[in-house]
């Protein structure tokens, strides 16, 4: 009887380059899932499934499927492609570079207008009063970091 090829290893580590790709390439331009890649880690589960699954039907039936090396070969390197995933989607994307422009802490915020709820131009200074030190009046100025 001649045995039959196990393909889900290299199946799955092929899944596994789609989903390290694609996050990339696709899925990093919408902050739903550049913000949290819960679609590229369902991805990465199906692939590490099929690479697993690839693995262990060669050491269980070697009778039947080939792969005993490359099974587990894939399936380590599909690991790897995993651990870099992680790695550059949670330890590099967070080396920001500093921002050169922005205000330090305590020094005096520049003044500026942003439109409110009501759709009417508001502008910082008209806040704080025609010193910009009232003690009467205080205002909270939260930056956020982001990717955009």
């Amino acid at each position: 009887m001649a045995r039959k090829r196990n393909l889900l290893p290299l199946g799955g580590f092929l899944v596994c380059l789609v989903a390290f790709l694609s996050y990339f390439v696709f899925f990093y331009r919408f902050p739903a899932t550049r913000d949290l890649p819960w679609a590229n880690w369902i991805l990465f589960a199906l692939g590490l499934g099929l690479a697993g699954v690839g693995a262990a039907r060669a050491f269980r039936r070697p009778e039947t499927y080939r792969g005993r090396v490359m099974g587990p070969v894939f399936a380590g390197l599909s690991l790897a492609v995993l651990g870099f995933f992680l790695f550059t989607t949670t330890v590099m994307s967070r080396q920001l570079p500093a921002a050169a422009g922005a205000p330090k802490v305590g020094e005096k915020a520049p003044d500026f207008v942003l439109l409110n709820q009501e759709g009417r131009p508001v502008r910082l200074y008209d806040l704080l009063g025609a010193t910009g030190s009232s003690p009467s009046s205080w205002v909270v100025l939260i930056f956020y970091r982001g990717y955009w």
